[in-house]
């Protein structure tokens, strides 16, 4: 399984709107997609308009390949692209241990 990591910062008075917006997206888009196999969206608590959303992939080339070259990524770009005051910042993590 692989671990995507993605640093968003949006403008903290559209947090509402952003937090709605994400979980629609990643509901009705994301969660669509081949491999896709969950999520989890934080919050900071130090920074505002700061979020990491986690989503959980069967394979690199899950995400990679078949969704950031599919239909649905513009897609869910739409949804929340509008909000990010810059590109987030993503990283694809494995698992090395865990309890």
């Amino acid at each position: 399984m692989i671990l995507e990591h993605a640093d968003i910062r949006i403008d903290p008075a559209q947090a509402s709107a952003f937090e709605e917006a994400i979980t629609r997206g990643v509901t009705t888009v994301i969660a669509q997609a081949k491999g896709f196999q969950g999520y989890k969206v934080n919050r900071s608590q130090e920074t505002p308009g700061r979020y990491i959303l986690m989503i959980y992939w069967a394979t690199l080339e899950d995400h990679t390949v078949g969704f950031r070259q599919s239909d649905a990524f513009p897609a869910w770009r739409a949804i929340v692209g509008p909000f990010f005051a810059q590109p987030p910042v993503v990283e694809h993590l494995e698992l090395v241990s865990k309890s």
